[in-house]
């Protein structure tokens, strides 16, 4: 068991247990109390915990895959590994997935913004 340490996500609640590897996950997004997360292929998970918490979690489970993730405004974490599409203007982000299947999200101008500069000296730093 100790080799899945650190790459799965493991959201519990009074009801529902749901164990995620971090690399199937795309996207998660909230609706108050409701976090959403989108999987690799389509797939669709909601429990009942606040973004806020599940970002946490991510940090405290996943260790150095953590990383990958970025919270975006108020309602939306990705994985920085599906980025695909950035269009400030438009106000929208496209995510690409390990079967190449593609999701557009919205967020705020600034937070494009500002995702566009981490993406940019992520690349600087690996070339």
């Amino acid at each position: 068991m100790q080799l899945l340490m650190g790459k799965c996500l493991i959201i519990s609640t009074t009801n529902d247990l749901l164990r995620l590897q971090y690399d199937n996950i795309v996207y998660i997004t909230s609706d108050g109390n409701y976090s959403q997360f989108l999987l690799s292929g389509g797939d669709m998970r909601m429990v009942t915990v606040q973004l806020g918490q599940v970002e946490r979690l991510i940090g405290s489970q996943l260790g150095i895959f953590g990383r990958l993730f970025i919270r975006i405004g108020k309602s939306l974490i990705i994985n920085r590994d599906y980025i695909y599409y950035i269009n400030i203007n438009q106000q929208r982000l496209e995510l690409n997935d390990k079967v190449n299947q593609k999701y557009t999200v919205q967020a705020s101008r600034e937070a494009l913004k500002q995702l566009k500069v981490v993406v940019e000296k992520e690349n600087e730093g690996t070339q």
